[in-house]
């Protein structure tokens, strides 16, 4: 006897549909999985048995074999635990075959039968794509309901689903949930009030949020660089449905949600400069989203930026650019999204005290080149502002009551600037000033005599490179539209040229206090 059951397994970001077939005929009693399945799919033989026996369910006594089609893709995971069960219980329990062509099962069983939760479900869900209905772990329903093509049920148990499918129950649904079992991952944001002085470095922060752009502060250990870092996903909008759903996606793949439902707030994700390259950027069989793609939609935040290794910092090169990052492997080659905003925090020098009037810094020229020198010049032009965070006074420690603007006061002028680059980017395909092509820049970001003379002396003093340049009058856009102008002035490309700290020259970079 030969059943059909539609399956899904994970490959990259996406799922694939499999078929699982299954033939229950005579000869010695054997159970066989053949199609591709790796070892966790191969160890289900095992859960489904002991599960059929727990739940009093009548296991083929004969030859058993089950196959994963297409067999030339590779199956993963344990999602395909329940449309396994189901196609051999359907071999003895009679199951309308309508039921079972309609229908696509993800869940992991345990040896009890009961039905566990798998990483990916809604990203499995999308070789749902044709069917009528999903049959998931209760624990993944809130996730899988968030797929909008496919109705999506959840279950307790291998029993109640073969009950369901003979329509002797009902499964539940999204709005059997209780109410809180349905609200959005909360916003986890600190408040920008919460920082004492750094005038500069809350205004980078300002016009980072507004036009998108990447950010590196300088300056010596506690001058408060990760407590300014900590704070840009509070001045940042909401994410939109479809990107919030691009991000839950990755997250759930990772098995990184902290609980279901849909990301509501801009990822920001803070890796360990101990990070390996497969953590930053993906990797592992079966494939995994890094540090990278988790931050995708939101803030990546490097601490301590030359600690990191080379390699890996390389690894941000294609992706600042392209926003996307491909993955090659022998079996494939993945490509994973990775549209995020960078912000990292460095040292002035290997002791830290480099240009801080409270310490004496202890290191020579040479340990101060081989230090910066780990950060490649081609990353360095790829972040907008290189700013530098000089200790906190003692009036702005001491005094309790002198708090800055709140988040919510800086989000309303991101906001406001981030509707003026919507209107003038209108039916284009990037949105903010820091995705401005090169070749708009004449139309967008136009430059008068007195601007360009300044620009041209900053271009000699400093050496910028082209792509410098290019993001010097990005952010100098960004700038006069958080000033309301639609023309670039002088003033603005004066702030934007001084965010170019490490293009400076070697005496320049020494200082680095306001």
């Amino acid at each position: 006897m030969l059943i059909r059951v539609w399956g899904a397994s994970l490959r990259g970001l996406g799922g694939v549909r499999v078929s699982v077939e299954v033939d229950a005929g005579r000869g010695l009693p054997s159970f066989q999985i053949v199609g591709q399945g790796d070892r966790v799919v191969r160890e289900s033989r095992d859960r489904v048995r002991a599960a059929f026996r727990q739940s009093g369910l009548e296991f083929p006594p004969g030859r058993v074999t089950v196959n994963l089609a297409p067999a030339e893709i590779p199956k993963t995971g344990t999602g395909l635990d329940l449309a396994l069960a189901v196609g051999i219980a359907a071999t003895r329990v009679e199951i309308p075959e309508e039921e079972l062509a309609s229908t696509l099962f993800v869940g992991e069983l345990g040896l009890d039968g009961a039905l566990h939760p798998v990483r990916g479900t809604l990203a499995l869900l999308a070789a749902a794509d044709g069917l009528e209905r999903s049959v998931v772990a209760l624990g993944n329903l809130t996730e899988a309901a968030l797929y909008p093509r496919v109705r999506a049920f959840g279950a307790n148990d291998l029993i109640q689903v073969i009950r369901f499918l003979r329509g002797e129950t009902a499964l539940d649904t999204l709005a059997d949930l209780a109410p809180d079992a349905t609200n959005a991952t909360p916003g986890t944001a600190l408040d920008l009030s919460d920082v004492r002085g750094q005038e500069s470095g809350r205004r980078a922060l300002e016009v980072a949020a507004a036009g998108g752009h990447n950010l590196l502060f300088i300056g010596p250990p506690g001058s408060g660089k990760t407590l300014l870092a900590k704070r840009l996903p509070g001045l940042l909008p909401p994410l939109e449905y479809r990107d919030a759903l691009e991000a839950t996606r990755i997250h759930s793949v990772a098995g990184t949600l902290a609980r279901p439902g849909l990301l509501s707030t801009p990822p920001f994700r803070a890796p360990h400069h101990t990070t390996s390259d497969a953590g930053m950027a993906g990797g592992g069989r079966p494939l995994r989203p890094g540090e990278i793609s988790l931050a995708h939609r939101g803030v990546l935040f490097l601490d301590e930026l030359p600690e990191f290794r080379r390699n890996v910092l390389e690894a941000l090169r294609q992706p600042l650019e392209e926003h996307e990052i491909r993955i090659g492997r022998a079996h494939a080659i993945e490509c994973l999204p990775a549209h995020f905003q960078l912000i990292a925090a460095m040292n002035p020098c290997p002791c830290g005290y480099r240009g801080d009037a409270r310490r004496e810094c202890s290191c020579g020229d040479p340990e101060i080149g081989r230090y910066r020198a780990r950060l490649s010049g081609p990353l360095l032009d790829r972040i907008d502002l290189h700013v530098p965070v000089a200790p906190v006074e003692w009036k702005h420690m001491s005094d309790q009551t002198a708090r800055g603007e709140t988040s919510q006061v800086v989000r309303e002028r991101v906001l406001a600037a981030r509707a003026r680059q919507s209107q003038r980017y209108r039916g284009q395909e990037f949105e903010l000033n820091a995705q401005l092509p090169s070749a708009e820049l004449a139309s967008h970001c136009p430059v008068s005599a007195k601007g360009s003379s300044l620009l041209e002396r900053s271009v000699r003093s400093l050496g910028l490179s082209m792509r410098a340049y290019v993001r010097v009058l990005r952010v100098a856009r960004t700038i006069a539209d958080l000033d309301g102008s639609p023309e670039i002035a002088t003033e603005h490309l004066a702030e934007a040229i001084g965010y170019r700290q490490l293009d400076a020259s070697d005496e320049r970079r020494s200082d680095f206090r306001d």
